[in-house]
């Protein structure tokens, strides 16, 4: 039986504008507080933190001011998409996780 990812393509469907606006503005003050305790711009792993917290930022600003706009973006995209961008998230999450516990 293939494993199928369905349903992640859909888990945007249900959203109507004011969860899109609402999650915007949590994602917008997570990555204003990320930028203002590190904004750090070195050569090395601690960048991943700075520019999450950047692409937050952007993004909660994206999804406050167009959260009708992103919910019909996310749901024409397929899950192919979905999967691709969340494995991503997931690496970048995991590196940062395991270079901050290291010595």
């Amino acid at each position: 039986m293939p494993l199928s990812f369905h349903w992640c393509s859909r888990i945007y469907d249900a959203q109507i504008p004011p969860v899109v606006y609402l999650s915007g503005v949590l994602m917008f003050v997570a990555g204003l507080a990320t930028v203002q305790a590190h904004n750090v711009w070195r050569r090395d792993w601690t960048v991943l933190v700075t520019l999450s917290g950047w692409f937050l930022l952007l993004l909660g600003l994206f999804r406050m001011f167009a959260a009708g706009l992103y919910q019909r973006g996310s749901a024409s995209a397929s899950a192919t998409v979905f999967m691709m961008l969340e494995g991503i998230l997931f690496v970048v999450g995991l590196s940062m996780t395991i270079k901050a516990y290291s010595r």
